[in-house]
């Protein structure tokens, strides 16, 4: 398989998990939130407490790739390497704006993005799963956040109580491992001998397998 034929694959396999993602969206974003409460209690305040702790996550993404696009290079990887990240900024903008609506809606107060989120990326840098050094470990950093936001998506989505909360945050999930394969694909296509898609589920037990080391 050509390395076109290989990226227009990957392209059409993220726009179905998109179309999946918008789909539930739909949903999320209508009828399934119950009328606004004063003081949200039960099953409405833990979903509210889980939808928040996703879209503080979606906040440090969107952070991450605006600071790391600062840092790429002109060069013709780090011109692909920012490619990659807009598309996938894009979307964590999406996520967090339907995040913030639902929260909204069911009586809660969005959390709020904060102005540097670097010490929450450090750790990846200090374990050698990416770094700002260069166009190559960025998007080795990258991937290290996509690959942790999946897992964090198929755990947390586990904890909510209304089932088309559960739908969209699993939409969420699956786009978060598709930035992850779009990675590791655009690896590939610049001669590095991988899997794109190194393991049948992506989770903490396979978590190593889909990072790529500093």
């Amino acid at each position: 398989m050509s390395r076109t034929e290989r990226s227009s694959r990957s392209a059409s396999r993220r726009q179905l998990i998109k179309a999946g993602f918008f789909g539930a969206v739909g949903v999320a974003s209508g009828a399934i939130v119950p009328a606004v409460m004063a003081q949200p209690k039960g099953d409405v305040a833990n979903d509210i407490n889980v939808l928040n702790k996703a879209l503080f996550y979606e906040h440090q993404a969107i952070w991450a790739y605006g600071f790391a696009a600062g840092k790429l290079t002109d060069s013709n990887v780090g011109k692909a390497v920012l490619a990659i990240a807009l598309a996938n900024q894009t979307d964590h903008k999406a996520h967090r704006d339907l995040l913030a609506s639902v929260v909204q809606k069911l009586g809660g107060m969005p959390v709020e993005a904060k102005t540097d989120y670097l010490k929450t990326v450090t750790p990846y840098i200090e374990r050698g799963e990416g770094n700002l050094d260069s166009d190559v470990n960025i998007a080795k950093l990258a991937l290290s956040l996509e690959v942790d936001a999946a897992i964090a998506y198929g755990r947390e989505v586990a904890k909510l109580k209304n089932p088309d909360l559960i739908t969209a945050g699993a939409s969420i999930g699956s786009t978060e491992a598709s930035h992850a394969t779009v990675i590791r694909a655009a690896f590939q296509s610049l001669g590095v001998s991988l899997n794109v898609v190194p393991a049948a589920f992506v989770s903490k037990a396979t978590r190593d397998a889909w990072i790529i080391k500093v």
